[in-house]
């Protein structure tokens, strides 16, 4: 039983309409987001109807499974496209090929055409890599790219995120928010089916596939949707039955080989499956109607049936003269069959990881770890733990097994008896321990993995190993035994010019003098960067962006850091290097917070809140000065970023909380606490000269009353020229340097009561809460009359905007490109992109014009 469409004229006309532009060579992107059951296929499929034949519409879809297939949905539209692209998607492990390929297909003049990719919330790491490709490159293109996704089921850490915000930047993006049926529409459905109205919106809520499946169950309204679902097919003779259930344990598009060696009777069979909406049958593959129906389906299947189905489609795919290993080793593990497993497995993973795949890589892996040693050898155990691990680091998913695995790994290297593989894997095992926040394991196991090669004759080996060493010094703030450990990689590589160990080495090298007070560090850090880059040696060159980017920033040079964490961002991206991504984008946040910018600061430190405690420490650090500034403080959260930080012992991580925990504390008069917590971490970088540190803990303790050595601290800091009393020059320096509360704060100390109340204003405009009601506190003390704070009233934009939608909205009204708009705020222009797509979004708008209009129809 057909039923109607409603409700979603707007978001067709929006679709039709960029199906227009496309044919004039002005290509977009569509994003359809919604829960499940909202109706995002349909819109699709009411789309393609609604096109004439000058439109080819290709539709793909991602799959719900552990093991996804590499490109799933791009390998969809085989049969659909041209031959080239055909060629590439069968064997999709060199990406170049089927970016070329793509695209060539995708430009032909001859008429435009609509690429849907559905449930992207499924995505893995190779299609989104390809999206992002299309994405940048689609409005000069007769294309129209429609994403749909489940933003309920999206996390921050999704990787999805990464994709939205490039569709966030130039690129011509409409954003549809398909919202449930009203009653009146679900009224009028209830009508047409003879059911009672009211009692199917009660139990559906207006979800479109939940009114469906319960108007075309034909046995009243069941309780629940799985209830509808199995209603109907329960009304199939015995033979369809188990012909759809046979079909249900594949989450994919199952093409017509496949129905036809499963379903006796073929594609014919499936009539009175398809004639009840149970499934979508076209002449070249079967989809179910819906997921939803397809795991109501499923679940209903005992485990026995389940394994035993399982198996069926097992022996199908492995009879196919070109196997699809991923697909194989999915059925092999939910039949339960470890031969199938170990015979494809292995294959499945090398391919997934040189494609990119690193998730699906890791998955497989595990599967063939999970099991009886007796399978492979020792060493091909150790392989497998190892590649493990590494799919495991460049995920950001150290907590799942990096650690874990390695050290099984290094016990099976011992007892191989290989001292060149034994010390490799130990210096993995090494930095994987400091990822998870055990810096004392991390530095016996590099000491071990030096000692181990020193002697095993590898020069090249023996380099990493000492530059390893070298870069946990650094961390550790050793400056001088980093320096001398990197100058030996560095000597030890010299011959060959291994761009890996050099890389690696000098950003040591950079590091440890730049932290250390030496400037020539940065040439040491750039120079590590072209290298990195030029090599095509991703990871170090995501860690030299990295590295650049905090030591600008303890330098108090925001606007330079800046550029070096967009274009590191942008390269982590594209490597689905997920830890270096994590870092980058705190570091971007710490951009945001020098600037005043609290929201955007509180955004980025959310990316890193779920990760290893190496990055969630300086997460939790931003977010909750960002909080603290603005009046959101929580003071549990900042107590246990201390402890965080203590425990993770590192002077990087100390020092930072120290000043948070302090800043906390003198924002409500507690000098004991800053005296408690300042004057052991300052020692400590004294100690182990940290010139920055010095001067920034220095004058909190200068706040609280102590007297301080400032002899060691740089005398232009700002917060040293504050700490001796020159307001004035501090004030101006943080101003210089891009920090308007820090710049206000120093003002604030001025004995002036004018300048004072000028601080005062400087506060209230970026909405620092907590700092200037102590600011007022200290003026009423002195009998200064002082004006009253901001009301709520007036501090809401009637738009909704924050402060720096309002500002971004005013360089729109100027005419501003987003290129404009970055270089005139200091961020990247991918975050102005983020600006201005949360500016239309709030206003309710599809275009910078009509933004403009809706600003000034509101007064804003």
């Amino acid at each position: 039983m057909g039923l109607p469409l409603l409700e979603r004229d707007h978001e067709l006309a929006v679709l039709t309409g960029a199906v227009e532009e496309a044919t004039r060579g002005r290509g977009s992107v569509v994003l359809i987001q919604g829960e499940a059951g909202i109706g995002k296929s349909s819109l699709v499929a009411a789309l393609r109807d609604r096109l004439g034949d000058g439109t080819r519409v290709l539709v793909g879809r991602c799959d719900d499974l552990a093991l996804p297939r590499i490109l799933g949905p791009f390998r969809d539209l085989l049969g659909a496209v041209g031959p080239e692209l055909t060629a590439a998607l069968r064997d999709p492990v060199d990406r170049d090929e089927v970016l070329t390929a793509l695209q060539a297909d995708l430009s032909s003049p001859r008429r435009p055409t609509v690429l849907a990719v559905e449930d992207l919330h499924w995505a893995e790491e190779p299609t989104l890599d390809v999206l992002r490709f299309l994405v940048r490159r689609v409005d000069r293109m007769p294309v129209v790219l429609v994403l749909t996704y489940r933003d309920d089921e999206l996390r921050h850490t999704h990787p999805l995120h990464q994709l939205l915000s490039f569709a966030a930047g130039d690129v011509p993006t409409h954003r549809l928010a398909l919202r449930r049926l009203s009653e009146t529409a679900v009224a009028r459905m209830s009508v047409a089916a003879g059911a009672d109205a009211a009692e199917v919106f009660r139990v559906t809520s207006g979800n479109p596939f939940f009114v469906h499946e319960v108007l075309t169950s034909g046995s009243g309204i069941p309780p629940t949707v799985v209830d509808a679902v199995l209603a109907r097919l329960s009304g199939l003779d015995a033979p369809e039955r188990q012909a759809v259930e046979q079909l249900s344990v594949i989450p994919t598009a199952i093409e017509r080989r496949l129905v036809d060696a499963l379903v006796p009777g073929g594609l014919p069979a499936l009539a009175p499956a398809e004639e009840c909406g149970l499934l979508t049958v076209t002449p070249h593959q079967v989809t179910f109607r819906h997921e939803l129906t397809r795991r109501a389906v499923e679940g209903a299947l005992p485990v026995t049936r389940r394994a035993a189905v399982d198996r069926l489609v097992l022996e199908v795919l492995t009879r196919d003269p070109v196997p699809d290993e991923t697909r194989i080793v999915y059925h092999a593990a939910r039949a339960g069959d470890r031969e199938a497993l170990v015979a494809h497995g292995p294959t499945a993973a090398r391919a997934a990881a040189a494609a990119g795949a690193h998730r699906q890589a890791s998955g497989i892996y595990r599967l063939l770890m999970h099991g009886g040693n007796e399978d492979f050898g020792a060493a091909e155990r150790a392989e497998f733990l190892e590649q493990a691990a590494l799919e495991c680091y460049l995920i950001g998913d150290e907590d799942r097994c990096s650690a874990g695995h390695l050290r099984e790994a290094v016990a099976l290297r011992r007892q191989l008896g290989d001292p060149l593989a034994l010390g490799t894997t130990m210096r993995w095992l090494s930095r994987a321990l400091w990822w998870s926040g055990d810096p004392s394991a991390a530095e016996a196991s590099a000491l071990e993995s030096t000692a181990v090669l020193a002697s095993a004759g590898d020069d090249r080996l023996l380099a990493l190993a000492y530059s390893n060493q070298s870069q946990l010094a650094m961390l550790a703030d050793r400056a001088t035994t980093a320096i001398d450990l990197a100058q030996r990689a560095i000597a030890l590589a010299g011959p060959s010019g291994d761009a890996c160990v050099l890389s690696h080495a000098l950003n040591n090298l950079g590091s440890a003098r730049w932290r250390a007070g030496d400037p020539s560090g940065r040439s040491d850090l750039e120079k590590s960067l072209r290298i990195a880059l030029d090599a095509g040696e991703v990871e170090d060159a995501c860690r030299a962006y990295a590295a650049l980017a905090w030591r600008l920033l303890d330098d108090l040079a925001p606007a330079e850091a800046v550029v070096y964490t967009a274009d590191g961002i942008a390269l982590a991206e594209r490597a689905e290097h997920t830890g270096f991504l994590q870092y980058l984008t705190v570091e971007q946040g710490m951009v945001a917070l020098a600037g005043a910018h609290w929201s955007e600061a509180i955004a980025a430190a959310q990316v890193g809140l779920n990760a290893s405690d190496t990055v969630r420490c300086p997460a939790l650090i931003l977010v909750n000065r960002a909080r603290l500034r603005s009046g959101r403080a929580d003071p549990d959260s900042i107590e246990e970023t201390w402890e965080l930080a203590q425990a993770l012992g590192e002077l990087q991580r100390t020092g930072p909380a120290a000043a948070l925990v302090c800043e906390e504390a003198w924002l409500r008069d507690d000098v004991d606490r800053i005296h408690a917590v300042a004057g052991p971490v300052r020692a400590e970088a004294v100690r182990r000269g940290v010139p920055a540190l010095e001067a920034e803990l220095g004058l909190w303790l200068v706040r609280a009353g102590e007297s301080v050595d400032l002899t060691g601290s740089p005398p232009d800091n700002p917060h040293t020229l504050l700490a001796v009393g020159r307001w004035r020059e501090a004030q101006q320096a943080w101003t210089a340097r891009g920090y308007p509360y820090e710049a206000a704060a120093a003002r604030s100390e001025s004995p002036s009561p004018v300048e004072q109340l000028a601080a005062l204003s400087d506060l209230d405009a970026l909405g620092a809460v907590p700092l200037a009601q102590r600011l007022r506190r200290r003026l009423r003390s002195r009998g200064v009359s002082v004006p009253r704070g901001p009301a709520v009233s007036t501090r809401e934009n009637p738009g909704g905007l924050t402060v720096r939608q309002a500002e971004v909205l005013g360089l729109l009204a100027d005419g501003l490109s987003n290129a404009d708009i970055a270089n005139r705020l200091v961020v990247s222009v991918r975050t102005a992109g983020n600006h201005v797509a949360a500016v239309l979004d709030k206003l309710g708008v599809h275009s910078r014009a009509e933004a403009v209009a809706r600003g000034r129809e509101l007064g804003i």
